[in-house]
């Protein structure tokens, strides 16, 4: 039997980043995967912006745009060549809930916490917006975030903490673990069982189900899993990305992908396993209006190339999924002297700083190493193997 410092059950983002940064702080670390490689479940199923969050402005969640605007800057930085600025545009018309001056406002606050620069588009340029419909239209406001590609991204991080020294298991499903005084035996479906001193749990949408297959029993916190859908058309966005009130009032972007445009996402209740997310014809004919109300060049389902979905961890609650909290939980089995640490939620755009947070517990259950700045690190594209 292998023994491990740190095992980490899943390779979406936020394994991956606490595998990259417990590797250069000289920590044995193992990933295990249960699909092929990472970042195939929701870390690629993602609208793919590293951006501050603008629409949690509504529900008060100060703290976590700053933060997820600092981890922006950062990973322009650090990842120049996988996270790049692009404009994005609000277009508010009179029939929209949100009038001008609370976008403004919104936009004002966004810049106080870090955002950057924005601007109202002059009328005489609506026309070059990319098809985007004029009528009753009361003003354009500019401003940027950035873009990225999760999956490769995650690819990315992974590999830079293979690079390190991390051994990845893909293809290899946990099955369970037991706890015992001193460290955890950690039992693989088709491999050995491996040990570890500390069990990450990374599992996203399947946090819950692993945290039930660990002898002693662990306990568990209230989730209610949402599907977001996105479809991808055959339409190109030369402007940048578009950020639109769809009819039940939520955020919608339209955005430039690969050639083709992207559109997303949805907010439903899910509870089916993970494994079984899918996109939905109620969903897809829900992204579909939402275009063809703000867009002149109309679409019907035949024009969906492909389409795709994936699963938020929100607290439960009986509240919408647009109001809640997304702030990342850390959930450990022993608040004195944790050996289980289970993550809840988690933004693809603030996975370094989770990463962080989760290595300042493992600092402290496993003192003796190094303790490495992340936030110079550089991460490109050309690492990957």
């Amino acid at each position: 039997m292998t023994d491990y410092d740190l095992v980490i059950i899943g390779a979406g983002i936020h394994g991956a980043a606490i595998a990259r940064a417990a590797s250069y702080d000289d920590y044995k670390v193992c990933i295990v995967e249960q699909y092929h490689q990472p970042g195939l479940a929701t870390s690629s199923r993602s609208s793919k912006l590293i951006h501050g969050g603008l629409r949690y402005l509504e529900s008060y969640q100060f703290k976590l745009v700053r933060e997820c605007l600092h981890e922006r800057a950062v990973l322009l930085k650090i990842a120049s060549s996988l996270v790049k600025l692009i404009p994005f545009y609000i277009p508010v018309y009179k029939n929209n809930k949100r009038p001008p001056w609370l976008i403004f406002a919104g936009l004002f606050i966004y810049r106080l916490l870090g955002g950057g620069h924005f601007k109202k588009i002059p009328k005489s340029e609506w026309s070059s917006l990319d098809g985007l419909d004029t009528e009753q239209l009361q003003a354009v406001f500019q401003y940027h975030d950035a873009q990225t590609d999760d999956q490769k991204l995650t690819q990315a991080v992974l590999n830079n903490a293979i690079n390190q020294g991390a051994n990845f298991k893909s293809d290899c499903e946990f099955i369970s673990a037991d706890l015992s005084s001193n460290n955890l035996q950690i039992n693989l479906k088709d491999h050995e069982p491996v040990s570890a001193k500390i069990l990450i749990n990374a599992s996203g949408p399947w946090v819950n189900n692993v945290l039930k297959k660990i002898n002693p029993s662990q306990k568990t916190l209230p989730i209610d899993l949402i599907q977001g859908t996105h479809i991808v058309i055959p339409r190109t966005l030369s402007k940048g990305i578009y950020y639109v009130e769809a009819a039940d009032r939520r955020v919608v972007f339209a955005i430039p992908w690969k050639q083709h445009c992207l559109i997303g996402t949805t907010e439903t209740a899910f509870n089916d396993k993970p494994e079984n997310t899918h996109p939905l014809p109620e969903e897809i004919t829900y992204l579909l209006s939402t275009w063809n109300h703000y867009f002149n060049d109309k679409l019907t389902a035949d024009d969906v190339l492909e389409s795709f979905a994936g699963l938020r961890v929100l607290p439960g609650s009986d509240g919408s999924a647009f109001s809640r909290s997304r702030d990342t939980i850390l959930h450990t089995d022993n608040n004195d002297n944790p050996k289980i640490i289970s993550i809840y939620g988690g933004k693809l755009t603030a996975h370094r700083a989770t990463a962080e947070a989760v290595m300042k517990i493992i600092h402290q259950q496993l003192p003796g190493h190094k303790k490495t700045d992340t936030t110079t690190l550089k991460l490109e594209s050309q690492n990957l193997k």
